[in-house]
């Protein structure tokens, strides 16, 4: 049972208790809140008697938030209540839930009991997760909780697990674990009725292809296999190893052999996913230039949702720095009470104070990576509240704001990340040149500078921007604190290569960055410049454009929107996935070198790779349709590669019949990859469907060169990218020169 008797901090949560639930200032309301008997689901009592979900998954929540850390609790409570405070974080577009607890020790009581069972569940293998969610699935058609299966109650379980048989073959199955002739499965015929459920034919036939020791995996069995399927260079000790951490059957980790049941339990753990496991963590090297790695950005980072009229919020920001962005924008302008907001000008969006978007910056920027975070400043606000703008970023960043370049002397590049860890970067106007720091001239007060850039975003992005150029008046203060990226408009290449210096970049619209792109030139730019490109603004539903080719020629802040779900995103979030996820990807070699004769756009390469691909099976695929109890999903798999162009092709199996549980489709496929840098694999699963559209069931994204070859199971995702507990994807992969 995942429920360990004894455990204080899980028998708290099964007992429960009450916790103010907060909505407003006017609606603060005592609800009683438990952890259910399936370790899994958290309930609460509802007002509401018709009210169907009274219910919160485990797996929903993404993080517990302690003290007063979201908008509605800064808003709604007291700062004498923030011990007492915390959130419930839910993966996607779920509303956090605020509450407040009696006492700070009883607030700590519910952050650690539920801290702790959320880490328990995450930590779960492959295995364990699969059994729990089969399990759970069983609960919930034994209506009457007898723990005995009727043959009714096995027919809707194999719908609950998103299988759909005929009644023959459910009752054959039923009689065959029937063994006491009672109508009902019960005790160790549930036991049988699982293990024949759960059979992976696929697995026993590479098992009994590679298992020469009596019927058995032996150590050197096992390490033919590692060596010649998966392409692993391992030694005799490590295939042991794998035995005495898998095998489940003590006899025969005694041998020094594995079973079957061992040799799954192996494949299921995470080094044998499709992610290599040696790049979870920082990998690369981080002491080069600045402007030498793609940085993981986001486009009106302030939004929730379209660019128009939807809200604009500090939770926004945090959830990007929470997925490793390291490059967050903030739209400003003059607000109420000498206060600067954040908002989509002449926009409907509603307005977030900026000092409180600084705030939650500072607290929430290097949770996930401690490489630096770079604020993109598109400044609208008058010279009065820049100077508040500059106060506030000085008192709430403190010493993590870079407020002069690094070292004694001039630079003549950028610094690199592993020197500016923990540090935040101002983008924006500056009066005059980074020598100033380093001559006694300095004496600017204020002056005018061209804001060329700003308005020409502005327009378009749909507000009303007087003209194409205009002047406006630059704060000292706030010019002084921007250091190495220093916001400039782009002429040509030749003029930015005579005349800018090194720190001085330029931001691009998607459409002009794209018709720069089919040029060698751009390539060369972002050698030593830094570049920023930004969605085109008839994206008013913050719709995204395709990174990748941008990617290839070296741009370094392809700036997406983050809020929104989309294949772009996917692709973005799978380029950032390997080097510790901290949101900074050194550039292939060809990108930085300045001997480089290397064109995305050509249409014969040198020294191809063949990417064979062989998609197996699929295992617990989620319910699409879960409000239609017989809706059983109809899935395929398609693969799509986006590289350079000569690269970018997309493939799909056939679909399969009413079965999400366990197809089977073994289909072989194969790509040419001429630029294996770059190439992007991405993994889709979806509900066929003849009349309409299909759905999306789960997705998954990574870097080619990030790939694992051999027998590997691909986790997957849903639109938001949240991880789909126990569903995927079972593959073999090859890539071999052409």
């Amino acid at each position: 049972e995942f429920c360990l008797d004894g455990d204080p901090d899980l028998q708290f949560l099964l007992v429960g208790g009450e916790l103010i639930k907060v909505r407003s200032n006017s609606w603060q309301k005592n609800r009683f809140y438990k952890l259910q008997e399936d370790c899994k689901t958290l309930w609460h009592e509802s007002s509401k008697v018709h009210k169907k979900k009274q219910t919160y998954s485990i797996d929903d929540i993404d993080s517990i938030r302690k003290g007063r850390q979201s908008e509605g609790l800064k808003k709604h409570t007291d700062t004498s209540d923030e011990e007492k405070c915390f959130s419930i974080i839910f993966k996607g577009s779920k509303k956090n839930l605020d509450l407040m607890a009696s006492s700070a020790e009883e607030a700590d009581k519910w952050i650690n009991s539920l801290e702790k069972i959320i880490s328990t569940m995450h930590n779960l293998d492959y295995q364990q997760k699969s059994e729990h969610w089969i399990i759970s699935c069983m609960k919930k058609v034994d209506k009457n909780n007898d723990n005995m299966m009727s043959l009714k109650e096995v027919k809707d379980f194999m719908r609950q697990i998103n299988v759909e048989v005929d009644d023959d073959y459910a009752a054959d199955l039923f009689k065959k674990c029937d063994t006491s002739n009672s109508g009902t499965l019960e005790g160790s015929e549930i036991k049988e009725f699982y293990n024949l459920l759960t059979q992976r034919e696929e697995i026993n036939v590479i098992y009994e292809k590679c298992a020469q020791t009596e019927g058995l995996m032996s150590a050197r069995d096992l390490l033919n296999f590692l060596l010649n399927e998966q392409r692993e260079q391992v030694t005799i000790e490590h295939a042991q190893k794998l035995i005495e951490n898998y095998e489940v059957d003590a006899a025969a980790k005694q041998r020094k052999c594995m079973t079957k049941d061992g040799f799954l339990m192996y494949l299921q753990q995470e080094e044998s996913s499709i992610f290599n496991p040696a790049h979870k963590k920082v990998y690369q090297d981080m002491s080069q230039p600045l402007n030498h790695y793609f940085i993981s950005s986001s486009h009106n980072t302030y939004l929730m949702e379209d660019q128009l009229k939807g809200p604009s919020s500090t939770e926004a920001y945090i959830k990007a720095l929470m997925k490793s962005c390291r490059c967050v924008e903030l739209d400003c302008w003059d607000g109420p009470d000498g206060e600067p907001v954040i908002y989509h000008g002449h926009t409907l969006t509603s307005k977030v104070l900026f000092k409180d978007v600084i705030r939650a910056i500072k607290d929430f920027a290097f949770k996930k990576s401690q490489y630096p975070v770079i604020l993109s400043l598109e400044n609208h606000c008058t010279l009065e509240q820049q100077k508040t703008m500059t106060r506030h970023m000085t008192s709430i960043l403190g010493d993590a704001l870079l407020t002069k370049p690094l070292g004694d002397t001039m630079p003549t590049n950028f610094p690199s990340p592993e020197e500016l860890k923990g540090k935040f970067i101002i983008k924006g106007k500056r009066l005059n040149k980074l020598d100033a720091f380093f001559s006694k001239s300095n004496t600017i007060v204020e002056e005018t500078v061209s804001e060329e850039d700003e308005a020409a975003e502005s327009k378009e992005n749909g507000q009303k921007a007087k003209s194409k150029k205009t002047n406006m008046k630059l704060a000292k203060e706030l010019s002084d604190i921007v250091i190495y990226c220093k916001s400039v408009h782009f002429n040509s290449f030749e003029d930015a290569r005579d005349k800018q210096a090194f720190y001085e970049m330029s931001s691009f619209k998607e459409t002009k960055a794209l018709q720069l792109a089919e040029t060698s030139p751009f390539i060369r730019h972002n050698m030593d410049k830094l570049s920023r490109i930004y969605p085109a603004g008839s994206r008013t539903d913050s719709s995204n454009y395709n990174p990748v080719p941008l990617w290839n020629v070296g741009c370094q802040i392809v700036a997406l929107n983050f809020q929104t779900p989309s294949k772009e995103m996917h692709i973005n979030q799978g380029r950032f996935l390997p080097n510790g996820f901290c949101g900074y990807i050194l550039k292939p070699e060809f990108l930085r070198s300045p001997l480089t004769q290397f064109n995305p756009n050509n249409k014969t390469w040198p020294n191809k790779k063949i990417f064979h691909v062989m998609v197996i099976s699929a295992q617990q695929l989620p319910k699409i349709n879960k409000d239609k109890a017989k809706s059983i999903v109809d899935p395929l798999v398609r693969i799509e590669i986006s590289g350079v162009p000569a690269d970018n092709a997309s493939k799909e199996t056939k679909y399969i019949t009413n079965n999400g549980f366990n197809p089977m489709w073994n289909e072989r496929f194969q790509f040419t990859i001429n630029v294996p840098e770059l190439a992007m694999v991405r993994f889709v699963v979806e509900d066929y469907d003849t009349a309409s559209y299909n759905d999306l069931v789960g997705q998954y994204c990574l870097p080619l060169t990030s790939i694992q070859t051999g027998y590997r199971h691909v986790p997957l995702l849903t639109k938001r990218s949240d991880v789909i507990s126990s569903a995927g994807l079972f593959v073999h992969l090859m890539l071999i020169d052409a």
